[in-house]
Formats: C-alpha cells, sequence, structure tokens
C-alpha cells in the first residue's frame, strides 16, 4: 500500500497549484511519486528541469555527456558561467537540488545510446526528450515504445518549435491507436539536411517557452489533468508569435508500432 504523503513543507511549497480546481493532492502526490527522465541538459533541458523540480516531480534524472560551453549560456540558463566546462548533468543538478531540495536527482553523465537506453528509461515511467540530434530521438522514441513508456519530445531551431507526445504503446493494451514518432518521420533526414543549432541559430528565449510548455505537458501527462498532446503536435512561431495544433495520425504501415512492425528490439541502432 502506498502511504506516501505530503509534508507541511510540500504543502505549503506547491500551495498555487493545489488551490486550482483541476488539481488536487491526489495530483500533488502523482507528481511526487513520479520519476521523470530528461534526455538533455541543454537548451530545452534547462527550463524543464526547473519547472519539473518546482512542481513537485519527485525524482528527475538527467541524462547528458557534454560539458558546459561559453555558446550554451545564451539559452541554457540551468548553467552559470563559473560553471564552463563542467558536466552537464552536474551543473544541472547543483540548480535543481538548489530550487527544491525536497525532491531528488538522479545523473546519468553519458550518453545514451542502444547499449544503455532501455536500462535508462526502463528505470523512470516518463521520458521528456530535449535532445537536438535525430539518431538520439529515434533511439529514444524506439525505446519508450517497446518498453511502454510515455513520451513527451520538444524541438527547436531558429524560431520555430514543435512539441508532441507519443504513447503509441497503450494500443498495446487496448487503448487507442497513437501514433509514434516515426509515424511523423519514418527515417532521420539525410546527413546536413537539417542544419544544427550551432549552424542555423537559435533565438534563446525560443529554448525557455518551447521547455516550459514541454514542463506543461509533462505534468498533465503524469497527473491526468486537461488534454494532452498524444496524437497531436503543437507548432511554435516565434517570429510572428503563432501557435498551431496539428492531427498526426497513427500509420498502420509504421515498421516499429504499425500492424506488422520490423523493428522489435534496439539493435537496428547499433551497439
Amino acid at each position: 500500500m502506498d502511504d506516501i504523503e505530503l509534508t507541511d513543507a510540500e504543502i505549503e511549497r506547491y500551495s498555487r497549484q493545489l488551490v486550482l480546481p483541476e488539481f488536487s493532492e491526489t495530483a500533488q502526490l502523482a507528481l511526487k511519486r513520479a520519476r521523470v527522465l530528461l534526455i538533455g541538459a541543454g537548451g530545452l533541458g534547462a527550463p524543464l528541469g526547473l519547472y519539473l523540480a518546482a512542481a513537485g516531480v519527485g525524482t528527475i534524472g538527467i541524462v547528458d555527456a557534454d560539458r558546459v560551453d561559453l555558446s550554451n549560456l545564451q539559452r541554457q540558463i540551468i548553467h552559470r558561467t563559473e560553471d564552463i566546462g563542467r558536466p552537464k548533468v552536474e551543473s544541472a543538478a547543483r540548480a535543481i537540488r538548489a530550487l527544491n531540495p525536497e525532491i531528488r536527482v538522479e545523473i546519468h553523465d553519458s550518453r545514451i545510446d542502444a547499449g544503455n537506453a532501455a536500462a535508462l528509461i526502463g528505470a523512470y515511467d516518463l521520458v521528456a526528450d530535449g535532445s537536438d540530434n535525430f539518431d538520439t530521438r529515434f533511439l529514444v522514441n524506439d525505446a519508450c515504445h517497446l518498453l511502454g513508456r510515455t513520451l513527451v519530445s520538444a524541438a527547436i531551431l531558429r524560431f520555430d518549435g514543435q512539441i508532441y507526445t507519443f504513447r503509441s504503446h497503450a494500443h498495446r493494451s487496448g487503448g487507442p491507436r497513437l501514433p509514434c514518432y516515426r509515424c511523423l518521420y519514418p527515417a532521420p533526414p539525410p546527413p546536413g539536411l537539417i542544419p544544427s543549432c550551432s549552424s542555423g541559430g537559435i533565438i534563446g528565449a525560443l529554448a525557455g517557452m518551447v521547455g516550459s510548455l514541454q514542463a506543461l505537458e509533462v505534468v498533465k501527462q503524469l497527473t491526468g489533468i486537461g488534454e494532452g498532446l498524444a496524437g497531436r503536435m503543437l507548432i511554435v512561431d516565434a517570429l510572428s508569435n503563432r501557435f498551431r495544433t496539428v492531427r498526426l495520425p497513427a500509420d498502420p504501415a509504421c515498421p516499429l508500432c504499425g500492424d506488422h512492425p520490423v523493428i522489435t528490439d534496439l539493435g537496428a541502432h547499433g551497439a
């Protein structure tokens, strides 16, 4: 029997969300029990980690092998100038713990790959992907589907952002048919077709905007409040201040979640 409770200090800390009619102590306890894995402690992972900690997510895992660089600080607000050269997971964990010592932070100073993805993702309830490359996005998508984990993913470049939730695994247990990342993008684009942030550029505040929306979606998925983004994509055009939502249908021919899947493990991603 789960006898977890909120302390008096936690009730005061989270009082502004506990008074919301749509929220409740039950929702706050759901956050306290939750284990969320952040893929990346960069532009999206920075606001994502801080807002999930502020909301009271009980355990936050962070996986990232990079070190803090001066060029990161224009958008990766979880890090400070004095953190340059330090592992991003350590810098991010320091900031999160300083904000909310009530929660647990688990750091994984490594890259997520086919060899460790199952163990990492399997140890958490939900995955929030803020990675900046397609190889990682496809790996994380495939692992989440195979392991039955909800994936809240986001991407940013220049002035544009996208946020989506993938729960394709729900269909296996009688739930609705929902798409995975491969239903939207069947395969990674050719190398060099999509520029990176270093070559294409990015406005720093966009990372804060999209990362905060991603954090809100994670909270909604964990608590069941409101309408989530499963089966939809939220598109942000920061240059024109326009937001729009488009439907994402499941692809019956998807090699991962379709009627005749051919991706049944992570072997295609290499060792």
